[in-house]
């Protein structure tokens, strides 16, 4: 079974016929708030926030009424308008309402509508809050556009405006250097992926005469292997610039510049969640394109591990999580490389990540804000007597991302390191080792932030957060705990008709009947013990110490990648500047410039013949008469 393969759409009827609404509403929030001016700044963030909870609601009704019908009719579609007529080529706007997009929709507006509200606190005095409140509003609808369009090319017009509100976001405080350097680099990093992704639709335009999902998916298999595996590897470099997965990963770590709910929301519900979605959207692709589905699980292990390591090296709490998200997108990318073994876990893992990852970036906010938006974890400790109700629901997530039996990432991420090893066993052990790193950096950052001694700097008195922050941060911890159990028994089986393989005997339980559960609970339980040994029972320092291992030292550089970027393709294509310079100024313009030396020389020696004299004249032309003569006895003679 591939995508789609047993799920014909069927024309929208009813209240499926206004699922144009869900796009509409949080768009027409950005435009009020872009354009009104300050005649919103009242009401308008408040207008902002109700708008994806709205579309929430709505998404949810279309979800139970899909719910109630059999799994082979859950796909409807609703035509909006006819976008494009030329010749041959027709394309519609269409919104494609079936289980992936469904989930997509609920995750994007439910935990995108949490953020907002916490925003309402964590931005209740920026100046800009109007704007800032516009371009949530712009991101949820950029994100709606791509997880719902019915084609490519649809997708890839959300896919771009995800692109620029994140930008818009990053750069928000522009004020920054930084922050307005990190926005250039995530827009500029975003266009090498959407290049591999353009290219890829672009074939399917060639190939297919259509981008729309269904015509692709059926003519997948009659596609030559070179060009669906050329296609297969176009999707994945598009994937990688959103998802942030290496190599395409830097502009993630400078990103946390922007506001943390900003952060919050990339990371759990909009632009790093497109990649996979696009991936296991195009599951027909590559059911016939072995070798690119074998480099996404390659890229997304690498990920993993990368992601891992950087998060063990860095006192930025921002950052240590932003690693953390790519590690968790690699598992994500990695489960998706299995093929519809691992479409299921995939998904579930990214919908469970949702919550526990936006549960901890708004978590860190919290304690930026009761410490003067300091980040760095070594000015915190001792932080869990002053700010309860954040220490425990980061606590929640804590344990959801570690894999804690009974805590939402224990039932996604067990199960996508199962389902790596049984299709790659090389695979599942680096996924095993992920896990064990993952322990063990997430248990630094509790340890260097709640616990220990105080190490709050001058002046910082921290407090709990009020309750517009702290109500999210209590719904978001419910969902990382309980969230596991509730999809566990029941995700598979709704994702069944898009083309994923629905794991056996999943119930609420934990599931230790294979030994890979076990081995991954130890390692998990080691990992913890280890940051406990080196951070829980020593001082921490207050400055980062100098003599520290190259491990550390590669992970503080983010491995140097950025330097490799800047030596290599920076540094070559300075030198490829400047050797076409070199040609310019000695080859190019030297031959101009020569040239117009001969023509200035020939033209001051016949200058000369130009005296005004009557006998040099006739001089010139008895040497012409005498030399034509001469020609022509010449020629006579011959």
């Amino acid at each position: 079974m591939t995508v789609l393969e047993t799920l014909v759409p069927v024309a929208a009827t009813g209240l499926f016929s206004y699922a144009w609404l869900l796009i509409a509403i949080p768009l027409a929030g950005a435009l009020i708030l872009l354009a009104g001016g300050k005649a919103t700044n009242a009401w308008g963030p408040y207008l902002a926030t109700l708008a994806p909870f709205a579309s929430f609601a709505l998404g949810l009704a279309y979800f139970v009424q899909l719910l109630g019908q059999p799994a082979s009719e859950r796909a409807v579609r609703d035509g909006v308008y006819e976008w494009i007529a030329a010749g041959h080529w027709h394309f519609e706007v269409a919104i494609l309402l079936d289980p992936l997009s469904v989930a997509f929709l609920l995750l994007v507006t439910g935990v995108g509508g949490l953020i907002h509200l916490y925003s309402l606190g964590y931005m209740a005095h920026d100046p800009n809050k109007r704007r800032f409140f516009g371009y949530l509003n712009l991101f949820i609808a950029a994100m709606l556009i791509l997880v719902l369009a019915d084609n490519y090319l649809v997708l890839f017009v959300g896919w771009e405006g995800v692109g620029l509100a994140s930008y818009l976001l990053i750069s928000f405080w522009q004020e920054r250097p930084s922050a307005a350097a990190a926005g250039k680099k995530a827009f500029i990093v975003n266009r090498v992926g959407d290049l591999g992704l353009l290219l890829a639709i672009f074939t399917m335009l060639a190939m297919f005469g259509s981008s729309q999902f269904s015509v692709v998916n059926a003519g997948a298999a009659q596609l030559s292997p070179a060009w669906v595996t050329f296609i297969g590897f176009m999707l994945l470099v598009g994937a990688c610039g959103k998802s942030a997965q290496v190599p395409l990963h830097t502009w993630l770590l400078d990103a946390m510049e922007g506001p943390t709910p900003v952060s919050a929301l990339i990371h759990a519900a909009t632009m790093v969640t497109a990649g996979v979605y696009l991936v296991v959207r195009s599951g027909a692709i590559y059911a016939e394109a072995p070798k690119a589905q074998l480099a996404v699980a390659i890229v997304g292990v690498v990920t993993l591990l990368a992601g891992a390591w950087i998060g063990c090296a860095k006192d930025d709490i921002k950052k240590v999580l932003a690693g953390s998200t790519m590690s968790q997108i690699g598992y994500m990318m990695l489960a998706a490389g299995i093929g519809p073994a691992g479409y299921a876990f995939a998904i579930f893992h990214l919908l469970t990540h949702g919550f526990f990852k936006a549960n901890m970036f708004l978590g860190a906010g919290s304690v930026m804000h009761a410490t003067n938006d300091d980040v760095n974890m070594r000015h915190y400790g001792g932080l869990a007597k002053a700010m309860r109700i954040t220490f425990v629901t980061f606590g929640i997530g804590y344990l959801a991302i570690i894999g804690i039996p009974f805590f939402s990432g224990a039932y996604s991420k067990d199960g996508i390191i199962e389902a790596a090893y049984e299709s790659q066993p090389a695979l599942g052990i680096l996924a095993l080792l992920g896990a064990g790193i993952t322990a063990f950096y997430m248990t630094r950052l509790i340890l260097m932030t709640f616990l220990g001694e105080k190490r709050w700097q001058s002046g910082v008195h921290p407090h709990e957060a009020p309750a517009l922050m702290w109500i999210p941060l209590v719904v978001l911890a419910l969902g990382s705990f309980c969230l596991g159990m509730i999809l566990n028994g029941w995700i598979g089986s709704w994702l069944e008709p898009i083309g994923a393989e629905a794991p056996e005997h999943a119930t609420w339980l934990p599931d230790f009947s294979h030994w890979i559960s076990w081995v991954v609970l130890v390692v998990v339980l080691i990992g913890v013990g280890i940051a406990y040994l080196l951070f829980g029972r020593k001082p921490v320092p207050a400055t980062p110490p100098a003599d520290v291992s190259p491990f550390t030292t590669i992970g503080r550089h983010d491995l140097y990648i950025d330097e490799a970027y800047v030596k290599g393709i920076a540094g070559g294509t300075y030198a490829l500047g400047n050797g076409v310079a070199f040609v310019d100024d000695h080859g190019v313009d030297a031959a101009v410039e020569g040239l117009g030396a001969v023509t200035l020389a020939t033209g001051s020696v016949v200058r000369r013949t130009q005296n005004g004299y009557v006998r040099s004249y006739g001089l010139t032309m008895l040497i012409g008469l005498v030399a034509a003569g001469v020609v022509l006895i010449l020629t006579q003679l011959v």
